[in-house]
């Protein structure tokens, strides 16, 4: 019998452990390809969600503050898989769409939604420079919408409600586009970076509010999270995705407190890093990187 050569046997060892690593990596894809994965990056100071369907959709909403996102999508998403089917840009404000920069250049992207606001800023410029050189589907948001994503997965866009494009708008937080993900029983709204005004917007317009799961506005900043607004949503978690130290002294404790009082249970990205929720249409689970609270 003639046995391999080293050559060859290194080359047959490397074929096997890369034949187990894809094995490892199907496994790992298909574990939970009957449920919702939610995942909000620890990106510092700023905001990123990546939403992974039961029929394989990925939807990112916002990019963070830099390249962060690059390395947290590929960690969350196999090697094999390099297209994002929507991106959400909730509003320019470059701690939501820096690293979405990066993102459009590595991954394939089907569409993007955003809300057509304008904003003076080189970072934002250059976005729409990368979008429309990789010619990404561009959907301008200006009302309330119901989307159905998959059979039991709807998206609904709760703001804006009008036409941005023509405003004169000061405070680019107000433009955030809110939207609230329902999967069966389960159900996530995101609150980018909105602020009051916006909120008594939503509690006006009398729609579905309550969700289980809150990403709570502007890093659970003073000027978001009213009373009301929590009241109606009346959450079961609230995640707030937020720098550690950082110079706006986010969150603020008011808003931790009013929250705590409602019942929710609040986890931070700068204590807790990575948040992710696992959801089956019914129930879910809370998987956190950095286990510093007890829940």
């Amino acid at each position: 019998m003639n046995l391999p050569s080293k050559k060859n046997l290194r080359i047959i060892l490397a074929i096997a452990a890369l034949s187990g690593l894809l094995f490892l990596n199907f496994i790992s894809a298909n574990k939970n390809s009957d449920k919702l994965r939610v995942s909000f990056f620890n990106v510092g100071q700023g905001d990123s969600i990546f939403i992974q369907t039961a029929d394989k959709k990925d939807i990112l909403i916002d990019g963070g503050p830099d390249k962060t996102v690059i390395k947290k999508l590929g960690k969350a998403m196999p090697f094999w898989d390099r297209t994002i089917d929507l991106i959400i840009i909730t509003h320019p404000h470059s701690d939501h769409i820096s690293g979405l920069i990066e993102v459009i250049k590595r991954y394939k992207i089907k569409e993007i939604f955003y809300t057509g606001v304008s904003y003076n800023s080189e970072t934002y410029a250059e976005l729409l420079r990368q979008i429309e050189h990789n010619k990404i589907e561009l959907i301008e948001i200006n009302k309330q919408q119901e989307l159905t994503l998959s059979e039991n997965l709807k998206l609904k866009i709760l703001f804006p409600n009008e036409n941005l494009r023509e405003k004169n708008i000061e405070n680019l937080n107000n433009t955030s586009m809110v939207v609230k993900l329902i999967y069966n029983e389960n159900s996530f709204l995101f609150a980018a970076d909105a602020e009051y005004e916006v909120e008594q917007i939503l509690l006006e317009d009398e729609i579905g509010l309550s969700a289980d799961i809150l990403k709570v506005g502007h890093q659970g900043a003073s000027d978001s999270s009213s009373l009301e607004f929590l009241q109606k949503v009346a959450p079961q978690i609230a995640i707030i995705s937020v720098g550690a130290n950082n110079k706006f002294g986010h969150p603020s404790l008011r808003v931790i407190r009013r929250l705590e009082k409602l019942g929710a249970k609040v986890f931070r990205s700068d204590q807790n890093g990575d948040i992710k929720i696992i959801a089956n249409g019914e129930n879910y689970q809370i998987f956190i990187e950095n286990p510093t609270i007890e829940f």
